[in-house]
């Protein structure tokens, strides 16, 4: 099914149960804090729709490309070209679009065996999750990370209660549900290995986002306190969201069970399977959209601001192109370096080694990135009128005009109203409470560094980079002649 935007906005008027502010959400497409986001989401789905993006985003069956089980390496960057269009309408800040998950339910495809474990076969429901979102086009978000701390005798992570002949009953929390307030399902489970024995926290589901005793409590909604497009042009379009998931005793049947009780097959469904290599692959293409956008940012602020020729200003420019072209290579170079998954059986996967690489430069370069651009806008950035309409009053839109412009040559000034325009994309993109946001979210999208840069090193290269350092030391001795 090739579901519209209209079609999915009506589908999040299920009376899902999402609080904001100490009140319940009644509509997330039209409060205030969602409703924006939410039709950002819906023209995502209106592109994929769109005959004129059909032959990126889709595949010769209709499926979105990210849902595709890809088989060569031409399929890898087919996926790349549909998850590129699909991140240059929300300009790389929305980091869980549905193509993320979609592309690692494809990795669960690829290899079911790996979730079939000694308590209970994940297989089936992992294959159905996949037919779900590749047939159904639903949105499917997660959350996998465990609440900070404990009390003596409480535990917060989600676990299951009960069992039954139909399911389990769940109970517990998890952090972080980015995007899951849009989405139609939610993955439940957890990235990071368990301890063998810790049996109880092994599992692993995915359920609608309206499924009785589920309770989505959402951090601030940007959007909310965006007066304009104008004034806040990213917070008030694309606050994709993060929420607090409570589990208040969650009935999960098993066809919707991935993993349970068995911390091997948890980590397995992860780590065994290309999943996680395939989001990682829509998340870097994500992340070199995301540095595009910055860096002609930069340079239209630098133009604006009469710069843009000034050595130093050149360089901070090639710079950040640089940082582009990083990006980039990362993603091109994880296509080329593919592996076969089971053989071939399950397609193939971007390499392994270079898409772990990726995290480290993602997490690093970002601040450095934002640092660049702040140092080209200089202090413009914090001495903006309060709203775009002060232009049209009638008393300050003069004064306004008069001193907010671009430098340079007389005739080359930058129009009052393009300046503050301008500007004003570039506070949100840097300043805000948004860009705060987005700074932080970066340098943990894929795990804390203590974890991504521990997992490098089983990732691939060590034995090679050790065994040429130990060729050079073989190579000679005390008697070695000059």
């Amino acid at each position: 099914m090739t579901r519209s935007g209209q079609d999915y906005l009506e589908a999040l008027r299920d009376g899902r149960e999402i609080w904001l502010d100490g009140a319940r959400v009644k509509d997330v497409t039209t409060h205030p804090g969602f409703r924006s986001a939410a039709a950002s989401f819906a023209h995502l789905h209106d592109l994929a729709a769109d005959p004129a993006h059909r032959a990126v985003l889709r595949t010769a069956d209709g499926v979105h490309r990210a849902a595709a089980v890809p088989r060569s390496y031409e399929d890898l960057v087919a996926r790349r070209r549909a998850y590129k269009r699909w991140a240059e309408a929300g300009f790389g800040f929305l980091g869980r679009s549905p193509d993320y998950m979609a592309s690692a339910a494809a990795g669960f495809a690829a290899l079911p065996a790996a979730l079939t474990g000694e308590h209970h076969d994940g297989a089936g429901p992992a294959l159905a999750l996949h037919r779900r979102i590749a047939e159904d086009d639903l949105f499917c978000a997660f959350t996998l990370t465990d609440p900070a701390g404990s009390a003596p005798g409480d535990d917060l992570r989600v676990r299951a209660v009960a069992e039954r002949d139909d399911g389990i009953v769940v109970r517990g929390a998890k952090t972080v549900g980015t995007g899951v307030v849009f989405a139609d399902e939610v993955l439940v489970g957890t990235i990071e290995p368990l301890a063998p024995d810790d049996t109880e926290h092994a599992l692993s589901f995915s359920v609608p986002v309206d499924t009785p005793g589920l309770r989505l409590i959402s951090r601030t909604a940007y959007a909310q306190g965006a007066r304009s497009v104008f004034d806040r042009p990213l917070s008030a379009r694309y606050d994709e969201n993060d929420a607090l998931l409570v589990c208040d005793d969650v009935f999960v049947p098993w066809e919707r069970v991935l993993s349970y009780r068995d911390p091997a097959t948890t980590a397995a469904m992860w780590w065994r399977t290309p999943a996680y290599l395939h989001a990682a692959h829509q998340s870097a293409t994500r992340f070199w959209t995301k540095l595009e956008f910055l860096t002609g940012l930069a340079i239209l602020i630098a133009r604006s601001n009469g710069t843009d020729t000034l050595p130093a200003v050149a360089q901070a420019t090639g710079r950040l192109l640089g940082m582009v072209a990083q990006a980039k290579a990362f993603v091109l170079a994880a296509e080329a370096d593919w592996e076969p998954v089971d053989e071939g059986r399950g397609g193939v996967r971007p390499g392994q080694e270079i898409s772990f690489a990726q995290r480290i430069m993602a997490g690093e370069l970002y601040p450095r990135a934002l640092q660049d651009v702040k140092l080209l806008a200089g202090g413009a950035l914090i001495q903006l009128p309060a709203s775009g309409h002060d232009l049209d009053h009638p008393e300050l839109g003069p004064l306004v005009r008069q001193y907010v412009r671009g430098g340079g040559a007389p005739d080359a000034h930058t129009a009052p109203e393009e300046r503050i325009k301008l500007l004003k994309l570039a506070w949100d993109a840097l300043g805000s409470e948004f860009a705060g946001r987005h700074e932080h979210y970066e340098r943990f999208y894929q795990g804390a560094p203590h974890v991504y840069l521990t997992m490098q090193t089983w990732a691939g290269g060590a034995d090679d980079c050790e065994a040429l350092a130990r060729a050079c030391l073989d190579g000679y001795d005390l008697g070695t002649a000059r």
